[in-house]
């Protein structure tokens, strides 16, 4: 499969994940969590999926197409790490979504990241709310969920925090 063919891919499995999802986060209090804004794409889409939802955006920099830009409110600038375990002042609730797209397709260094974002999202996730990401993740006090039908395998992982820790 062509880079562009698994791109395309990509793409169309992430858009419908998160439309799958609306629903299900609508029913739950809490704010959005985007962990990853890249080009500012998903963000935006979130915004549209989302209007009565407040949506905080973490990632090292801004370097997304103007339009796609959080207000400086919900953009928390810096390494996640360190930004996600200290937001709760700012953020001011427990998330009932959070989308996670920092994986770097490097496996060494994605388990790294799944080592440290666990705990966090355990933390920053109300009972009840919803985690999509690509990366697999160790979350005892979350349940993996069923993907809708047409979800390639792997690509993706719901998971559903079921009780506090």
């Amino acid at each position: 499969m062509s880079r562009l063919d698994s791109f395309i891919r990509r793409m169309t499995s992430q858009k419908i994940l998160l439309e799958y999802l609306v629903d299900k986060v609508n029913l739950v209090e809490g704010p959005v969590l985007e962990l990853g804004l890249g080009n500012g794409r998903t963000y935006d889409h979130l915004r549209e999926i989302y209007p009565g939802k407040e949506i905080f955006v973490f990632d090292f920099a801004m370097n997304c197409h103007p339009s796609c830009a959080p207000d400086a409110d919900h953009m928390i600038l810096g390494d996640i790490r360190d930004t996600l375990a200290f937001c709760a002042p700012r953020v001011r609730a427990q998330a009932s979504f959070a989308h996670i797209d920092i994986g770097s397709a490097d496996p060494t260094n994605d388990l790294a990241i799944v080592n440290w974002l666990a705990p966090l999202l355990d933390e920053r996730m109300t009972v009840g709310g919803f985690v999509l990401t690509a990366l697999e993740l160790d979350l005892p006090n979350f349940e993996l969920l069923e993907k809708p039908e047409g979800i390639h395998p792997g690509r993706y992982h719901i998971y559903r925090k079921f009780a506090e820790a």
